[in-house]
């Protein structure tokens, strides 16, 4: 998908791959605006405890960092926005900066979508997909593990080019 031109990495998608990765990075825009809550797992998993053995420390830590690390993220998912064609397929031009923003969103993504689909580093996700499958092929977890699966071919796909 993404390949290394020059000193850009450019990849084409089609208008419901544009959909798609526009919803995602609007749902981890989101959760770290709106529906920001320590107690959500997927937060948990997005900002992990420092010191989980010194609530105290743990505190403190998070009191002077989460707020720039929260807007790292939020930044990194407005690159995916940004790039992205208005509602059309079409080409997206990464220079290293951006790309490197995007693998980040791609990665928190991932572990969000990660966490609500129960997904542990045991799974195995094509084992997922055909049980999804023959339970129903129409239903929202089919549709949620495939754009699990889509996330991490694309964060692949980006770091190939990026390693070239």
């Amino acid at each position: 998908m993404f390949q290394r031109r020059s000193d850009h990495y450019v990849a084409t998608f089609a208008v419901d791959e544009v959909r798609v990765l526009r919803k995602v990075a609007s749902e981890v825009v989101g959760l770290l605006t709106d529906a920001f809550d320590h107690a959500d797992p997927v937060v948990v998993r997005l900002f992990p405890e420092v010191y989980p053995d010194d609530a105290e420390g743990a505190a403190e830590f998070r009191r002077y960092t989460e707020g720039d690390l929260k807007t790292a993220k939020i930044d990194q998912a407005g690159a995916i926005l940004a790039a992205l064609p208005d509602d059309t397929g079409g080409e997206v031009r990464l220079d290293s900066e951006a790309a490197e923003a995007w693998l980040r969103a791609l990665n928190d993504a991932r572990l969000a979508m990660g966490v609500r689909l129960e997904i542990r580093d045991s799974t195995d996700l094509g084992a997922e997909l055909d049980e999804a499958v023959a339970k129903d092929p129409a239903s929202s977890r089919m549709f949620q593990l495939s754009v699990y699966a889509y996330l991490g071919y694309l964060q692949e796909s980006l770091l190939n080019a990026l390693i070239e």
